[in-house]
């Protein structure tokens, strides 16, 4: 029986490492910039306060008590932690593929707080996968954004996996960037992640 709940303080630690080993070795984006997972695990530490204070991320739990899968999620309209400046570089190419998915989404939408939940990294424990944790994540997920008032779920799926997950949900594809077409600093540096596409920026509106 698996159990969801918003995160908790306790949770933070467990979270960091399922999210750190999950993209580093998993995601196509993070495979291909060679992020290890103790960079990865850095990165999702940072946001450890914020997720807290939001009260939007949810954690997936085992009958057995173990941390089975996490949705880190965010308010879309607040600002990322100031800390993200001690990253690791190699995130600079994910950035920028991701950042220009979301800035033409955006250029034609005025969002602001309390109104979009941005829905962040999606992991689950390799010893879970098949057993439909990611889809119960997000489905928490969004039915915990809708008692909180959100009108608006935003996602940006990065592999075929998640893609589907989204879809199965009700999200509908709005910008895509092909990984074999993005250059960052004249370099190609997701060449070898060409077959998985691309990542696609997804939304759902959320029932009233």
């Amino acid at each position: 029986m698996m159990r969801f709940d918003v995160l908790q303080p306790a949770d933070v630690a467990e979270m960091v490492s399922v999210l750190g080993e999950t993209f580093a070795h998993r995601d196509p984006p993070a495979v291909a910039v060679e992020l290890a997972p103790s960079e990865f695990e850095f990165f999702v530490k940072q946001y450890g306060p914020k997720a807290i204070d939001e009260r939007l991320t949810i954690v997936a739990r085992s009958g057995t008590g173990e941390l089975a899968g996490a949705l880190l999620a965010e308010d879309s309209a607040t600002a990322a932690p100031e800390s993200l400046n001690q990253i690791s570089p190699k995130f600079d190419p994910i950035f920028d593929i991701l950042g220009q998915l979301d800035g033409e989404y955006r250029s034609t939408r005025n969002i602001q707080a309390g109104e979009a939940i941005h829905l962040f990294l999606l992991g689950v424990s390799p010893r879970f996968s098949g057993r439909g944790v990611a889809q119960g994540l997000v489905s928490a997920c969004l039915t915990n954004s809708m008692t909180r008032g959100y009108r608006l779920a935003m996602t940006e799926a990065t592999n075929r996996t998640s893609q589907h997950v989204f879809r199965k949900l009700g999200f509908v594809e709005r910008v895509r960037r092909p990984y074999a077409d993005h250059r960052f600093n004249g370099r190609a540096y997701f060449d070898a992640i060409a077959d998985h596409g691309g990542p696609i920026l997804m939304d759902r509106e959320l029932a009233r």
